[in-house]
């Protein structure tokens, strides 16, 4: 019982985190706008390095960009809440009730480990060379993130004891 609580928990824990980030994206908007529009405009990179033809300076693509972080924001918000009430519904049932309570839960943290590693690491840091920029390089903070999401998600995943067990 205490290892699956703490699974829920750990999940109840991205489920929040996931909420506020998308709750201040939306209600801050400007302030990770800004860190959207310098990355994709490539302005802070070296200069005159030769991937300056994949910027998108343009604004209607910058917001495009943002909001579509945010909805990811959102569903994985979402997931993880939907995931966490339906591991605490099954908290009491057997092993193989529980272990199938997990896939929304699942599909929750793919997401989120997704929007760290594709969207900041992969897009932003590898096409748009965000490494390049020393005041918009979000790599630390999408790396931290994602290798979080990434352990909890491989907690989740572990085989759950047998029903008789102490744990």
């Amino acid at each position: 019982m205490t290892l699956r609580l703490s699974k829920i928990s750990l999940l109840l824990a991205v489920a929040l985190f996931f909420s506020i980030v998308a709750f201040t994206n939306i209600t801050d908007y400007n302030s990770n706008a800004q860190f959207v529009r310098h990355v994709l405009s490539m302005d802070t990179t070296f200069p005159n390095n030769r991937a300056m033809s994949r910027a998108l300076p343009q604004p209607w693509v910058q917001t495009l960009f943002y909001c579509t972080i945010i909805a990811w924001e959102t569903a994985t918000a979402i997931l993880a809440w939907i995931g966490a009430a339906k591991l605490l519904r099954s908290l009491k049932s057997p092993t193989p009730v529980f272990t199938q309570a997990k896939s929304i839960a699942i599909a929750a943290l793919t997401l989120g480990c997704l929007l760290w590693f594709v969207a900041f690491l992969t897009i932003g840091g590898e096409w748009f060379l965000m490494w390049q920029s020393h005041t918009w390089n979000g790599q630390d903070a999408a790396f931290r993130m994602f290798a979080i999401l990434g352990i909890i998600l491989l907690y989740l995943t572990a085989p759950e004891p047998t029903q008789n067990s102490s744990s």
